[in-house]
């Protein structure tokens, strides 16, 4: 089984759909990171510029990221959310799996070809699978590594008693 971990939404403004988000479904608060340094991004077989910003919250037994895409480049976000439309909205739901390569065939050869893999500065890989046509949004793909797996652990923490207030707390 792989249970979903993170939802994640294509978003024009943080802070402002965080304010949204937070009113709507009590989540937060949002830790966010600017301009995620990459050490590589492929997008369709492509390397590409992926210059974008994240804000992760807690959404229950869930985070939530929401995410801006500074570039027009083509990447798997600007699949689902063409630069310029303005358009917002679910982008993928992720999971987490033992081995990357092996879940990226596994998806492939089950009709999910690999749209897009993407590695930090710090070494963590993550990839989407097209699943639009099955899912209606893309797949993201990573490893649970314990430099993952503790910002998970922090940010549900941080929920945890949360009175409201410092809604927006920024990362590095």
């Amino acid at each position: 089984m792989l249970p979903v971990r993170q939802l994640a939404y294509k978003v024009n403004d943080l802070e402002a759909a965080a304010a949204a988000h937070h009113r709507r479904f009590g989540s937060g608060p949002f830790f966010v990171l600017r301009h995620v340094a990459l050490a590589s991004s492929v997008h369709r077989g492509v390397a590409r510029p992926f210059d974008h910003s994240s804000a992760y919250g807690q959404w229950g037994s869930v985070m939530v990221e929401l995410v801006v895409q500074h570039n027009p480049d083509d990447s798997a976000l600007h699949e689902m959310f063409p630069h310029g439309s303005g358009r917002e909205g679910l982008h993928h739901a992720a999971l987490f799996v033992d081995d990357l390569e092996a879940a990226i065939a596994r998806f492939a050869s089950v009709g999910a070809p690999l749209a897009q893999l993407s590695v930090t500065q710090g070494g963590t890989a993550f990839a989407f699978v097209e699943t639009r046509a099955s899912l209606g949004h893309m797949l993201e793909l990573y490893e649970p590594t314990e430099q993952l797996t503790a910002f998970y652990d922090f940010v549900a923490a941080a929920a945890q008693g949360w009175d409201g207030k410092d809604l927006i707390r920024e990362l590095g």
